[in-house]
């Protein structure tokens, strides 16, 4: 079975990241949409919101499967008996930093592959932190997140 993570912090998710999450899913047998705990951050939504946010938003997506890790993602694959790592490229100065990244995973575990996809072009601007600033100050997000996202981002910046 080829096993492929796609890691983040998905807060929130967006379009841009379901983009990349069914587009591998139709390449691999099985994805693992994987949020990443990261205890120096200050995330919007919490780890279990974000969780339920994508089991909801990836839930006809039959491949396609939603758990959080904490550490070195390369532990987590290996738990996981995952070789394959999805990464969504908006622009070059992405790629600058996954390059960084693809490469101390390969020196930590040279088994593992990181494969790079091109976001889709209408999804090229869009990042969570852009999400979040314009649900902020009430501004549509629609065609940014799925409607179950919408509704967090709504209720969260309404309290």
């Amino acid at each position: 079975m080829r096993i492929a993570v796609c890691p983040g912090s998905f807060d929130p998710v967006t379009y841009g990241h379901l983009d990349i999450v069914s587009r591998g899913a139709k390449i691999f047998d099985k994805v693992i949409v994987a949020v990443l705990i990261n205890s120096k951050k200050q995330p919007l939504f919490a780890v279990e919101e974000r969780l339920a946010l994508l089991h909801e938003v990836t839930a006809e997506m039959e491949n396609v499967e939603v758990d959080s890790f904490e550490g070195l993602l390369i532990d987590y694959m290996r738990q996981k008996q995952a070789k394959v790592l999805i990464k969504g490229l908006r622009a070059v100065s992405d790629f600058e930093y996954e390059m960084q990244m693809a490469s101390i995973n390969r020196k930590l575990a040279d088994d593992v592959e990181t494969f790079f996809m091109m976001t889709n072009h209408q999804y090229s601007y869009l990042s969570s932190s852009i999400v979040k600033e314009v649900a902020r100050y009430d501004a549509p997000v629609s065609d940014l997140v799925p409607p179950p996202v919408e509704k967090a981002l709504r209720a969260k910046f309404s309290q």
